[in-house]
């Protein structure tokens, strides 16, 4: 979301097409020389194997985090469909995070724009709240059943110390304007957020605010904010203050900086922390402020190469340990929650096929191949670190009155769930406790830190057991996007109990819960038939493969054998009463 996804060459029309045609280690080693044939993968097959009578240790989920630049598209009818399919996605609760909650404008949403008119001055200079459009949208989350992750921005237009140019036109020009200026006046802000406080408590009533999150702006480290780093945590300050003075029990966090891949990003997030830690308060006059998470943003860098896209998921992995281990390096932190405020494969959401034609990748399987590898790695990497993560936030929803497919990152187009979206919804099934897992076709973290996904596949597992089912999350990842054949995988889960269970496969890939496979076959429609956008809806949910299965278990072990694509994503569901 944070820099624009630029440096892609054009791919022709005809190769952008071609893109479609817990506790768990890695037992291979490195591989090593020239990359291997595409016949390399089906030599041997990759077995996983499943523990599931020694469990490690409770699993919580981090994946149950979304967000939007757009916050006016939640109460539209496309975004409120999709609100309800997260909430229903697992038990666990999902938050929503959105940009824009204070920007003055009229609510007309569009690209990398909201707005919700919520402070205007009168003639006088007095201020004028209005809290119509804000009640719009966090009624639409909640009335939903997901939770808000209230992120206080940007800056109202009678407040910026800049306000001229305000309102910008993405793509065309500088979309850094008049809201991301500090105030003018910290008294008129700290009033704004107290009113917000006291009427978001009021409409909503305490208990319910007590699972809410709260965090003060976005990527201050950047052109988001036209201030120093000590004037953020002067607004930082004055913003927890009037939360707390409302709402004492409040979560606030921050700084919600950029990945701290960078020195400068880096040296902002360890001058934010020291600030929390040891810096006098603005508002209070104290030493220190409230923070009760952590939040940075780990992005990758896609590139082209060789005419298909190469993903760049070291980077953002690397930009996740160099953050975890600033958090891990203040000992005075070491139980304080970590949220990747968006951890994403790059940076723009709101870009798409129109100036990067690259970007249509994010229509299919490897975008939910990459998130996949992701979330998992992002256990790894808070288990090697010694930090607690509460949340991983993939910063995609839904986009109004754009075109079918037109490769932004998000999880639904005009009504239809893209692939996915259908990871999150297996990545939903887990729970319980981890699982130890192994996988021959597995890489070493730190071969992956060092050297991205490009020399061989990441065929790998994690799995949970709960009370009456283990679940194992299996994916074939690889940063280039080209075709090979699929990965052999025999899965061997030992230690369950003696009996008959129910096997269910579900999967993603280019053939299953894919519905921009369907919307190709069906000749790309831009205006789809009612027939056909019920068979798009139809094709973009989570699928099956053929119908469960009813197994005995002897001796304590169910071997499963079965071929995963590249960049394809199963798990398999033992269940048993």
């Amino acid at each position: 979301m944070h820099r624009h996804f630029q440096g892609l060459a054009l791919l022709a029309v005809a190769a952008a097409l071609a893109i479609l045609a817990p506790v768990f280690c890695a037992e291979r080693p490195a591989a090593a020389g020239a990359a291997p044939s595409p016949d390399s993968q089906s030599a041997a097959p990759v077995v996983i194997q499943v523990d599931a009578a020694h469990p490690t240790g409770p699993y919580s989920p981090a994946w149950n985090y979304f967000g939007a630049d757009e916050p006016n598209y939640v109460y539209s009818k496309n975004g409120e469909k999709l609100l309800r399919e997260l909430a229903a996605l697992s038990p666990a609760p999902v938050h929503v995070r959105l940009h824009n909650l204070l920007t003055t404008g009229d609510g007309a949403a569009s690209l990398k724009w909201g707005s919700t008119n919520a402070y205007r001055e009168d003639a006088d200079g007095n201020p004028v709240y209005d809290w119509t459009i804000t009640d719009r949208i966090f009624d639409a989350m909640l009335d939903a059943g997901v939770q808000p992750l209230v992120e206080v921005g940007f800056m109202p237009e009678a407040l910026s110390t800049h306000p001229e140019p305000y309102r910008h036109d993405f793509p065309k020009g500088d979309i850094f304007t008049g809201w991301s200026y500090p105030p003018k006046d910290y008294a008129k802000w700290a009033a704004l957020v107290t009113a917000w406080a006291t009427h978001l408590r009021d409409r909503y009533g305490v208990e319910s605010l007590n699972g809410w999150l709260w965090e003060v702006w976005n990527e201050p480290d950047i052109n988001y904010w036209h201030g120093t780093p000590e004037e953020y945590d002067r607004l930082y300050d004055v913003t927890a203050q009037a939360i707390r003075s409302v709402l004492p029990n409040a979560l606030i966090g921050g700084p919600d900086s950029t990945g701290p891949g960078t020195g400068r990003a880096a040296e902002f997030l360890e001058q934010f922390l020291e600030h929390c830690l040891r810096g006098k308060n603005s508002a209070t006059g104290g030493t220190g402020a409230p923070l009760n998470f952590i939040s940075f943003h780990p992005k990758g860098s896609p590139t082209e190469v060789d005419g298909h896209v190469r993903m760049g998921i070291q980077r953002q992995l690397a930009a996740m340990d160099r953050g975890m281990k600033i958090v891990a390096s203040f000992p005075e932190y070491k139980h304080t929650p970590i949220i990747l405020g968006e951890s994403d494969p790059e940076g723009c959401g709101a870009c798409s096929v129109a100036t990067n034609p690259s970007d249509v990748y994010r229509n299919g399987p490897l975008y939910g191949v990459s998130v996949a590898e992701a979330e998992a790695r992002t256990y790894e990497l808070a288990r090697k670190n010694g930090v607690v993560l509460k949340g991983s936030v993939t910063w995609a929803l839904e986009f109004e009155d754009q075109p079918y497919f037109a490769g932004f990152r998000d999880l639904a187009t005009n009504g239809v769930d893209k692939p996915v979206l259908n990871v999150f919804r297996m990545l939903g099934m887990l729970t319980g406790e981890w699982l130890p897992t192994t996988s021959s076709g597995g890489l070493p973290l730190d071969d992956i830190l060092n050297s991205g996904v490009t020399r061989a596949p990441d065929v790998n597992a994690i799995a949970t057991r709960s009370e009456h089912e283990v679940d194992v999350f299996v994916w074939n990842y690889h940063d280039d996007d080209v075709q090979v054949p699929p990965a052999n995988v025999h899965l061997n889960v030992d230690g369950l109990r003696q009996g008959r269970v129910r096997v269910e496969q579900f999967r993603m890939d280019s053939d299953h819960s894919n519905s921009y496979r369907a919307w190709l076959d069906m000749g790309s429609p831009a205006a789809p038939t009612p027939e056909q956008q019920a068979q798009l809806e139809r094709a973009g949910k989570l699928e099956t493969l053929g119908t469960p299965q009813n197994l005995k278990i002897a001796g304590g072990r169910l071997p499963l054998t079965f071929d995963l694509p590249r960049q394809g994503v199963e798990l398999v569901r033992i269940s048993w009463r």
